[in-house]
């Protein structure tokens, strides 16, 4: 057993795949946020929560917010994983709207995640589909990140996975370790 962990939710696959990447590459233990109990915390020193990012929430959040009192005094960080590119302005909003309170000071990271239609519900298709017809009325030029990235992957598949994104994270960890 190591001595990190990953906590991970993830719809589509994409964050199951960082949380594979930590796994494999970085000696963490993972853990699907369905199958986490508090007693695991005790065993770590590192817990990093992975989830995807779904109308600006991070999914499995609140299993941090549940037990972050027993995480204190250890190294806490989110990675969290969208569709769309890495946008500093982006992110510091996705921050904002999650952490408040005593989580402000948790560290926030970002991935890229996948997009394939195919494996999308319902709702989740239907939703996107209508975010694109609104987004297709504004002016291509005045676009933000996040409205160019959904334009141009709508039809195709695309999967951005890269361990490039967790190096970040490791640096965050490396430089906090006790």
């Amino acid at each position: 057993m190591s001595n990190q962990l990953v906590i991970y939710k993830s719809k589509y696959g994409a964050t199951e795949k960082y949380a594979k990447m930590l796994s494999e590459l970085y000696d963490f233990d993972m853990v699907k946020v369905s199958d986490f109990r508090t007693s695991m915390i005790q065993h770590y020193d590192v817990i990093v929560l992975a989830g995807a990012v779904y109308a600006s929430g991070i999914s499995g959040l609140k299993v941090l917010q549940k037990n972050y009192s027993d995480m204190k005094d250890k190294i806490v960080a989110i990675f969290c994983v969208g569709a769309s590119p890495y946008d500093e302005k982006a992110i510091l909003q996705i921050k904002n709207h999650n952490l408040k309170g005593q989580y402000s000071d948790l560290p926030l990271f970002y991935g890229r995640g996948a997009w394939n239609e195919d494996k999308m519900s319902f709702k989740d298709r239907t939703l996107c589909k209508m975010l694109k017809k609104v987004v297709a009325k504004k002016d291509p030029a005045a676009y933000e990140p996040w409205e160019e990235a959904l334009i141009s992957a709508f039809g195709k598949q695309h999967d951005w996975t890269d361990e490039c994104y967790l190096k970040p994270l490791i640096a965050y960890i490396q430089t906090n370790k006790k």
